[in-house]
């Protein structure tokens, strides 16, 4: 995958904290993120949607469309080229198979979008493949309900990079940005050029991705242990059949 539109609507269903997950996992798969805004014929303001994604996410492209909207594939086609595979992600009914279908000139099952809180209306039930008009390929995701992130660490960190970097003042390296004397992020947070509310959904990425990612080695490290069981009798079997041969 090429690049990754996650997309929401400019109303209930936007949410900076999942959408810095997506981004997150977008970047530690070394894949670059596009958010797309649909709804823009139904909100009357859209500037305090651009004005949070500009503080949270400057780094990434936004683009703002109507899904229903023919001219929507314009502002899609610069990153879908011959030869460009993109996917969608992001909550039921937003817009996703509306987009795929304008994308790929084929009508794809929808019901629609709520206007409300655009849930509910999607009907994609598995990831499917599309060719796109102009050569290249979408994927159409089913809508997330929840996204955990596992060995993503360097993907939050560079959402957070403002933290980070920040983090490189503090007094001590193994600086928790808690209590600790001569934190730099908490004095950046007591200046007002921090907000807290970012300080605490990076700390929360973290701690989700580590124990995450300890939950799966610890996983595979039993499924190592019990595959050489396996081998160890078969082989004990193949032997104990050589001697009553």
């Amino acid at each position: 995958v090429d690049t990754l539109f996650v997309t929401t609507s400019m109303n209930a269903d936007f949410n900076i904290a999942r959408l810095e997950r997506y981004i997150a996992l977008a970047h530690a798969g070394e894949v670059a993120p596009v958010i797309v805004l649909t709804k823009s014929d139904l909100c009357d303001d859209p500037d305090p949607y651009h004005d949070a994604l500009h503080a949270a996410l400057p780094r990434v492209p936004v683009v703002a469309l109507d899904a229903r909207d023919p001219a929507a594939v314009h502002a899609l086609a610069d990153w879908c080229g011959p030869g460009q595979t993109v996917a969608f992600v992001g909550s039921s009914g937003v817009g996703k198979s509306t987009l795929t279908s304008a994308l790929t000139g084929d009508a794809i099952a929808t019901q629609g979008i709520r206007e409300d809180d655009a849930k509910g209306r999607h009907t994609t039930t598995a990831r499917e493949f599309h060719r796109l008009a102009g050569g290249g390929w979408v994927i159409d995701t089913p809508g997330m309900r929840e996204l955990q992130l596992a060995g993503a660490a360097e993907g939050i960190d560079e959402v957070f990079a403002d933290i980070v970097e920040l983090a490189t003042g503090c007094k001590f390296n193994d600086c928790a940005h808690e209590t600790e004397p001569g934190c730099a992020v908490k004095a950046a947070i007591a200046a007002g050029a921090l907000e807290a509310d970012r300080l605490a959904r990076w700390q929360k990425l973290r701690r989700e991705d580590a124990h995450n990612a300890e939950s799966l080695a610890e996983a595979h490290a039993r499924n190592r242990k019990f595959g050489k069981m396996v081998k160890s009798l078969l082989r004990d079997q193949s032997k104990r059949r050589e001697r009553d041969m």
